[in-house]
């Protein structure tokens, strides 16, 4: 089942009857199961993207097609209980989605608010705390009183918590470090892989999302300018820079390499490994002539 975005347009309303327009009949389709990364400047509609996604924002015109649900302008936002433990959203900043005294009541929170009995919410939150490396001695501590990193991780928890089929993430690794930010992704990874769940996440760092994503999309005011694989995206010439996204060292250097020796990028994700054994691989069959620039 795909989740549809059909001419999807919002207005923000602003003073003197101004408004800022935050999505411009936006066509997109994305196919469950997958870990898609979408990518943009500031301003571009990525934060107004993922919030539809949930129904916390209504279309102003057109329509989603979001699992069993439709979203169309002007219906009542009452009756979405079931989409949103379906669909997960991890805000950007997680104080606007921590409330509770305990971290343990938000873990909580989600589970009993979704019909799960006492002890298997209790399950479900402890699972969660685990698998975003939050050890027990946390759990009866107030969010507000840890530390950046902790209570961003302590955000995607209650999300994680409600089991839900999609989740959707706005800047999830910011403020976490290197080593915090390797481990969510591959747990993210590993829940799209091995679990089914689709995973849509933010992010203005394309080279951290390179070995996990399969696919991208590329916001630039209010459109989607680009939805495909990560070879497309590195293929196509001047997209990002002119969506006012700056590509890393990394991706520069991919794209060098496959024009120095004529060769298309591999299909992705761009895991480490796997870019060594490429390169390798090339190379052995035609050593250059001289430095890669």
């Amino acid at each position: 089942m795909a989740l549809e975005f059909q001419q999807v347009t919002y207005t923000y309303p602003g003073g003197a009857g101004e408004r800022r327009i935050g999505l411009d009949a936006l066509d997109l389709v994305l196919q469950e199961g997958r870990f898609i990364a979408v990518l943009g400047a500031s301003g571009s509609g990525k934060s107004t993207l993922l919030q539809h996604f949930n129904g916390i924002l209504l279309p102003t015109g057109g329509q989603l097609l979001i699992l069993d649900y439709t979203l169309t302008p002007g219906m009542s936002g009452k009756g979405m209980k079931e989409l949103r433990r379906r669909v997960g959203l991890a805000f950007q900043f997680p104080e606007q989605q921590l409330f509770a005294e305990t971290v343990e009541e938000d873990l909580l929170y989600g589970p009993r608010n979704f019909g799960m009995k006492p002890e298997d919410a209790r399950i479900a939150a402890h699972k969660a705390a685990k698998a975003l490396g939050l050890g027990e001695e946390l759990l009866g501590r107030n969010p507000f009183h840890l530390s950046g990193g902790q209570m961003r991780k302590t955000a995607i928890a209650t999300v994680l918590a409600a089991d839900p089929d999609v989740l959707v993430l706005d800047e999830p690794a910011a403020t976490l470090d290197q080593a915090s930010r390797e481990e969510l992704l591959t747990l993210l990874a590993d829940l799209c892989r091995q679990e089914g769940k689709t995973v849509i996440l933010v992010t203005h760092r394309l080279e951290e999302v390179l070995p996990y994503a399969e696919e991208y999309v590329l916001m630039d005011q209010g459109k989607a300018v680009f939805h495909g694989s990560p070879r497309e995206l590195l293929e196509t010439d001047g997209l990002m820079e002119r969506a006012g996204i700056v590509a890393p060292p990394a991706v520069r250097f991919l794209r060098s390499f496959s024009e120095r020796f004529g060769t298309s990028l591999p299909d992705g994700p761009y895991r480490a490994d796997e870019l060594a054994r490429f390169i390798r691989d090339v190379i052995r069959k035609e050593p250059p002539a001289c430095p890669i620039a």
